[in-house]
């Protein structure tokens, strides 16, 4: 590789090019087919596949399938199928990209994937969560028929310590482009100065030949701001050798730029194109933020020199009754809870997450922990990625930084996640190896681990002296400690809390405290496999939401937390056996329905005005029962039942909630809180009736009519007077007629094992969700619920 150095003036003058199609990127998740199992003949062009299915990627089968105790993906993995699947699809290049590179780009496939084309093996991909790609040029037939077909092995179990889903689960374009062209992730962007009134950009392109003779290019890199209007602009010319790549150093000058924060998360973008004299070859965009962050070992973490609390969440990558197909309208839906309950930041748990995913983060605003692996040389489970690591990990996470490293919200690198290697001496080898594979591709980030052990001998990861952020999971306790233990190191909760909750359960003993009280004690859990929404039940080695909080708060030299988990996901139903399924440890539960806590940390995290009062109305006559506030931006909260005063409340010292006991009558509960004697917020709940109408609400309006835009209706049981009917446990029949298909299903509750692809749910203390996705109609949609003895609800949802 040559590195050419270029320095451009602010908004040097050129001539207007030439302009033509220069760069082709196709959707190509259309018109596949599928079957389960292992058919290596559908390499061929005459095989027929008149028993496969037809489909629109993103897939996940595993999702489909049917929960099975003995399925040997086992609890980690939610009990759901896995094995092997094959796609295949036949498609036409034109005739007239004969003289292009033709590439096909596979956003994640889970996993060990081998693709081939016309018959030739283009190669094979064990590692489920990297993005890849290869150049389909020398075997394509243009303008005739050409078959792709992928293999996909998931067969080997368990490989996971949670959901994985399998097949072609992310989305895949065809790219045509010129033969000189960006190559694949072929810019670097780094800000060398930034400040609000000027920004150095510094932006390395790696450009392609791949003819057979030198060239002369132009390169013209333009930035250009959310309204796609041009504010700064930096030329440069080169001379590319035959079959090869040459980097172009382009030093850009910018004037006022708008910075990116959590909270106005202003997005550039940079357009690079490429001429061949005054003709346009290749055009390829690269997103650009200005932003300047800092770790302190005193004083935590800063944002453009301002002090900013993490206040993050672990995710996992599955989408719920999706499973893991990505969907950017389900992760929109995903970040956009978060950001309302005012998290600022994602911990992508605990792999590579999808380009949508990444893409949004940088939109919404969001800080982000960019996580490579689980696991290194030492196994956790018996065939997870300890198999594929020798040959594997460079690539792996070298690809990892190179498609990330441009997003603004990525502010560190994660190289592992509890490795097993911090308790020997090869921890050390390995971190130095990969933290300079890192800083090799980027050096604008820390490099950081998720550490479980802080007794500094024990703890070889540490030792290396490679990490420039120290992560440490839970040992909440400790905290206090870590300025003298790690004098001079900058410090996170890269993972805290596991808290367990179910929605709407409310357990009434203040006995529950802590469960189980170590691994391996047998299970005491509720026979109904729910977990109290009190916060108050947590796991052995994890804390409550308000011990975590009230100590991340306290200290100024923590840069912050990320929450395990700001959804309940698929697997890892700790510490509950079948039939539970999905996890009990997020803040949302698996259908997007928010638990009691998602407003305590609303109250302490976000802007918002807060007052939320837990649980229902509807118990036994004189029960006592335990009521709770989270509230904010108010003096005290006075509690009325039916009227009558039950007195006022304030939080006192470091409280995250107040509460009252109260005997149950039925009728009103209010509450109210005051500022200064003034009225802030007044919340009311009462006492259910019978079940007398299905509601209907749907999180949008209308869709595009594009196979792929999501509507979310959220499907609650009231009575006569409109009060939800807390437990409501009904069976809802539905029909969704018109330009959309049915696609997901949930309640929410952990131990739920009807498929999430049935036409009928359950609701769970009074509600569940349906997921509708366009199906290309051109017709409006319409859901028809249906309920034993109650009279049918629909709802309509506009296509456009």
């Amino acid at each position: 590789m040559i590195l050419k150095k270029i320095t451009i003036a602010l908004l040097f003058s050129v001539s207007v090019f030439a302009q033509k199609q220069a760069r082709i990127v196709e959707d190509f998740n259309k018109n596949w087919n599928f079957k389960l199992g292992d058919h290596p003949e559908a390499i061929n062009s005459n095989f027929n596949i008149s028993d496969w299915r037809a489909l629109q990627l993103p897939h996940d089968w595993s999702i489909e399938g049917a929960f099975d105790k003995d399925a040997k993906t086992k609890q980690a993995q939610g009990f759901l199928p896995a094995g092997k699947g094959w796609y295949r699809k036949v498609f036409t290049v034109p005739a007239n990209w004969k003289n292009k590179t033709v590439s096909i780009e596979f956003d994640g496939v889970f996993k060990n994937s081998e693709v081939f084309i016309n018959g030739k093996s283009l190669g094979i991909r064990p590692n489920g969560y990297i993005s890849f790609g290869y150049d389909l040029s020398p075997y394509v037939n243009y303008g005739q028929a050409n078959t792709i077909a992928v293999k996909v092995d998931n067969d080997a179990q368990p490989n996971s310590r949670w959901y994985t889903g399998s097949g072609i689960y992310r989305n895949v374009r065809l790219v045509a482009t010129n033969k000189i062209h960006v190559a694949k992730w072929g810019t670097y962007v780094t800000t060398r100065i930034i400040s609000k009134e000027k920004a150095v950009v510094d932006i390395d392109i790696d450009v392609k030949n791949d003819l057979t003779k030198n060239k002369l290019f132009k390169l013209v890199s333009t930035v250009l701001d959310k309204n796609n209007i041009e504010v700064a602009k930096g030329i440069s010319d080169g001379n590319i050798p035959a079959n090869s790549i040459l980097q172009v150093r382009q030093n850009i000058n910018m004037e006022n730029p708008i910075l990116w924060d959590t909270e106005n998360p202003y997005l550039y973008k940079i357009s690079t194109k490429v001429y061949d004299g005054s003709t346009l070859i290749d055009t390829y965009e690269t997103p650009l933020g200005f932003r300047f962050f800092n770790f302190d070992s005193e004083k935590g973490f800063s944002l453009n020199g301002v002090p900013t609390k993490i206040y993050g969440v672990c995710l996992h990558h599955d989408n719920g009754a999706l499973g893991a197909v990505e969907n950017i309208h389900a992760v929109r839906r995903k970040l956009t809870l978060m950001k309302e309950m005012g998290a600022n930041a994602i911990r992508m748990s605990h792999n590579p997450h999808s380009l949508e995913m990444m893409q949004l983060c940088d939109e919404m605003g969001f800080i982000v922990q960019d996580e490579a692996f689980d696991v290194w040389k030492k196994k956790k489970v018996t065939n997870d990625y300890h198999k594929d690591w020798d040959a594997w990990h460079k690539q792996d996470l070298e690809d990892f930084i190179k498609r990330d490293r441009n997003h603004p919200s990525v502010m560190m690198w994660s190289i592992g996640n509890e490795i097993r290697e911090q308790f020997d001496s090869t921890g050390i080898a390995i971190t130095r190896e990969l933290a300079k594979i890192v800083k090799s591709l980027d050096t604008t980030r820390p490099v950081t681990s998720a550490l479980t052990e802080n007794l500094i001998e024990k703890n070889f990861i540490y030792q290396s002296g490679a990490l420039d952020l120290l992560g440490f999971n839970y040992k909440h306790e400790d905290y206090k400690d870590f300025p003298t233990k790690f004098k001079g190191q900058k410090i996170l909760a890269s993972e805290s809390v596991s808290a367990l909750e179910t929605r709407g359960h409310y357990d009434q003993s203040d006995a529950i405290k802590a469960w189980p009280i170590k691994h391996g004690a047998p299970f005491d859990g509720n026979a109904d496999w729910t977990v109290s929404a009190y916060d108050q039940v947590k796991s052995y080695w994890g804390a409550t939401h308000e011990e975590n909080w009230k100590t991340i708060k306290s200290q100024d030299f923590m840069a912050g937390t990320f929450i395990w988990t700001g959804f309940d996901y698929i697997g890892e139903p700790d510490p509950y056996p079948y039939p539970a399924r999905s996890s009990y440890f997020g803040i949302v539960d698996l259908a997007g329905l928010p638990k009691d806590v998602y407003y305590m940390y609303q109250s302490e995290w976000s802007k918002k005005t807060v007052l939320h009062i837990l649980p229902h109305w509807n118990w036994i006559k004189d029960q006592e029962i335990n009521v709770w506030a989270y509230y904010n931006n108010a003096d005290e909260v006075e509690l009325f039942l039916n009227g009558k005063s039950l007195g006022k409340k304030s939080k006192q010292s470091d409280d995250l909630h107040i509460e009252w006991k109260v005997k149950f009558e039925p009728g009103t509960l209010k509450a109210v809180s005051r500022k200064a004697g003034k009225v802030v917020l007044e919340k009311e709940i009462k006492t259910a009736g019978k079940a007398s109408k299905i509601d209907l609400k749907a999180d949008k309006t209308s869709i595009k009519n594009d196979t792929y835009d999501l509507v979310y209706v959220t499907v609650s049981m009231l009575d006569k007077d409109g009060n939800l009917v807390p437990n409501a446990m009904d069976l809802i029949n539905f029909e969704v007629t018109g330009g959309g298909k049915l696609v997901g299903v949930d309640n929410g509750y952990q131990a739920n094992l009807e498929s999430f692809k049935a036409n009928s749910c359950k609701l769970f203390n009074g509600k569940c969700v349906v997921i509708i996705q366009s199906n290309g109609k051109s017709e409006n949609i319409q859901l028809k619920a249906t309920a034993s003895g109650l009279q049918a609800s629909t709802i309509k949802v506009e296509v456009n």
